[in-house]
Protein backbone atom coordinates (compact mmCIF):
# COMPACT_ATOMS: atom_id res chain seq x y z
CA UNK A 1 0.00 0.00 0.00
CA UNK A 2 1.56 2.82 -0.89
CA UNK A 3 0.92 6.33 0.71
CA UNK A 4 0.09 9.29 -1.00
CA UNK A 5 1.94 12.45 0.89
CA UNK A 6 -0.89 14.80 1.29
CA UNK A 7 -0.21 18.88 0.67
CA UNK A 8 -0.99 21.46 2.65
CA UNK A 9 -4.02 22.80 1.37
CA UNK A 10 -4.97 26.47 2.25
CA UNK A 11 -8.32 27.22 2.31
CA UNK A 12 -8.92 30.90 1.18
CA UNK A 13 -12.23 32.65 1.35
CA UNK A 14 -12.84 35.04 -1.32
CA UNK A 15 -13.62 38.28 -1.08
CA UNK A 16 -16.04 40.11 -2.90
CA UNK A 17 -12.90 41.96 -5.07
CA UNK A 18 -11.69 38.77 -5.87
CA UNK A 19 -14.94 36.48 -6.17
CA UNK A 20 -15.72 38.96 -8.50
CA UNK A 21 -12.18 38.83 -10.58
CA UNK A 22 -12.25 34.99 -10.81
CA UNK A 23 -15.82 33.45 -10.78
CA UNK A 24 -17.96 36.48 -11.78
CA UNK A 25 -19.42 39.82 -10.92
CA UNK A 26 -20.97 39.97 -7.24
CA UNK A 27 -22.74 42.73 -6.07
CA UNK A 28 -24.32 43.15 -2.83
CA UNK A 29 -27.42 45.79 -2.59
CA UNK A 30 -27.76 48.41 -0.78
CA UNK A 31 -30.94 46.74 1.26
CA UNK A 32 -29.02 43.71 2.13
CA UNK A 33 -26.94 46.04 3.66
CA UNK A 34 -29.68 48.40 4.94
CA UNK A 35 -30.84 45.24 6.67
CA UNK A 36 -26.88 43.97 8.19
CA UNK A 37 -26.87 48.01 9.53
CA UNK A 38 -30.83 47.88 11.05
CA UNK A 39 -29.93 44.09 12.97
CA UNK A 40 -26.25 45.70 14.08
CA UNK A 41 -27.45 48.25 15.12
CA UNK A 42 -30.43 46.64 17.17
CA UNK A 43 -27.77 44.68 18.94
CA UNK A 44 -26.45 47.01 21.11
CA UNK A 45 -27.86 47.69 24.69
CA UNK A 46 -29.84 50.83 25.04
CA UNK A 47 -31.25 50.88 21.55
CA UNK A 48 -35.03 50.93 21.45
CA UNK A 49 -35.62 50.81 17.58
CA UNK A 50 -34.31 51.70 14.74
CA UNK A 51 -36.01 54.40 11.98
CA UNK A 52 -39.30 54.39 13.88
CA UNK A 53 -39.08 58.24 14.20
CA UNK A 54 -41.48 60.18 12.02
CA UNK A 55 -39.81 63.16 9.98
CA UNK A 56 -42.47 64.50 8.24
CA UNK A 57 -43.00 64.03 5.24
CA UNK A 58 -39.98 62.18 3.97
CA UNK A 59 -40.79 59.76 7.28
CA UNK A 60 -43.89 59.45 6.45
CA UNK A 61 -42.79 58.48 2.20
CA UNK A 62 -40.51 56.19 4.01
CA UNK A 63 -42.81 54.09 5.72
CA UNK A 64 -45.12 53.20 2.55
CA UNK A 65 -41.91 52.96 -0.35
CA UNK A 66 -39.28 51.13 2.54
CA UNK A 67 -39.42 47.53 3.41
CA UNK A 68 -39.29 47.26 7.30
CA UNK A 69 -35.71 46.05 7.15
CA UNK A 70 -34.91 49.57 5.04
CA UNK A 71 -36.56 51.64 7.04
CA UNK A 72 -34.50 54.66 8.56
CA UNK A 73 -31.49 53.30 6.74
CA UNK A 74 -29.19 54.92 4.14
CA UNK A 75 -26.76 53.31 2.46
CA UNK A 76 -24.27 54.99 -0.19
CA UNK A 77 -21.53 54.01 -2.13
CA UNK A 78 -18.80 57.00 -2.25
CA UNK A 79 -16.14 57.18 -5.40
CA UNK A 80 -13.91 55.16 -4.05
CA UNK A 81 -16.31 52.26 -3.32
CA UNK A 82 -17.02 52.54 -0.08
CA UNK A 83 -19.70 52.90 2.32
CA UNK A 84 -21.57 55.75 4.03
CA UNK A 85 -24.15 54.79 6.12
CA UNK A 86 -26.83 56.99 7.89
CA UNK A 87 -28.93 55.13 10.88
CA UNK A 88 -32.17 56.93 12.86
CA UNK A 89 -32.57 55.53 16.12
CA UNK A 90 -34.70 55.93 18.93
CA UNK A 91 -33.04 54.92 22.16
CA UNK A 92 -34.18 53.65 25.75
CA UNK A 93 -34.45 56.60 28.25
CA UNK A 94 -31.86 56.83 31.01
CA UNK A 95 -28.89 55.53 28.90
CA UNK A 96 -25.88 57.85 27.83
CA UNK A 97 -26.65 58.45 24.50
CA UNK A 98 -23.29 59.29 22.87
CA UNK A 99 -22.05 56.83 24.43
CA UNK A 100 -24.60 54.27 23.02
CA UNK A 101 -24.24 56.17 19.53
CA UNK A 102 -20.60 55.25 19.86
CA UNK A 103 -21.34 51.83 20.19
CA UNK A 104 -23.49 51.60 16.91
CA UNK A 105 -21.06 53.07 14.64
CA UNK A 106 -18.61 50.39 16.13
CA UNK A 107 -20.88 47.44 15.78
CA UNK A 108 -22.08 48.18 12.27
CA UNK A 109 -18.42 48.83 11.08
CA UNK A 110 -17.45 45.50 12.37
CA UNK A 111 -20.56 43.92 11.07
CA UNK A 112 -21.41 45.19 7.38
CA UNK A 113 -17.08 45.21 7.17
CA UNK A 114 -17.39 41.27 7.91
CA UNK A 115 -19.87 40.37 5.67
CA UNK A 116 -19.35 42.78 3.18
CA UNK A 117 -15.96 42.77 2.94
CA UNK A 118 -16.15 46.07 1.71
CA UNK A 119 -14.86 49.24 3.93
CA UNK A 120 -17.44 51.49 5.65
CA UNK A 121 -16.07 55.44 5.10
CA UNK A 122 -18.49 56.56 7.25
CA UNK A 123 -21.55 55.67 9.97
CA UNK A 124 -23.74 58.97 11.08
CA UNK A 125 -26.33 58.13 13.92
CA UNK A 126 -29.32 60.24 14.56
CA UNK A 127 -31.01 60.02 17.60
CA UNK A 128 -34.09 60.87 16.83
CA UNK A 129 -35.55 60.43 20.49
CA UNK A 130 -35.77 58.12 23.86
CA UNK A 131 -38.41 55.78 25.26
CA UNK A 132 -39.65 54.45 28.39
CA UNK A 133 -39.82 51.15 28.39
CA UNK A 134 -43.58 51.15 28.95
CA UNK A 135 -43.93 52.89 25.48
CA UNK A 136 -41.33 50.61 24.24
CA UNK A 137 -44.18 47.55 25.13
CA UNK A 138 -47.33 49.38 23.83
CA UNK A 139 -45.86 49.61 21.09
CA UNK A 140 -44.37 46.59 19.80
CA UNK A 141 -47.85 44.56 20.89
CA UNK A 142 -49.63 47.32 18.58
CA UNK A 143 -47.60 46.42 16.02
CA UNK A 144 -47.51 42.82 16.39
CA UNK A 145 -51.70 42.52 16.28
CA UNK A 146 -53.36 42.61 12.81
CA UNK A 147 -54.99 45.44 12.15
CA UNK A 148 -57.47 45.93 9.41
CA UNK A 149 -59.55 49.21 8.48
Amino acid sequence: MSKIPEESQETTIPTVSEGSNTLGDISINNSVVASIVRLASLEVTGVASVGTGFRGVDGIAEIFTKKGDERGVRVEVDEVGDYRIEVRVILRFGCQLATVASQIQQRVVEQVENMTSKNVARVNVIIDGVRTSEESTTEEDWEEQSHTD
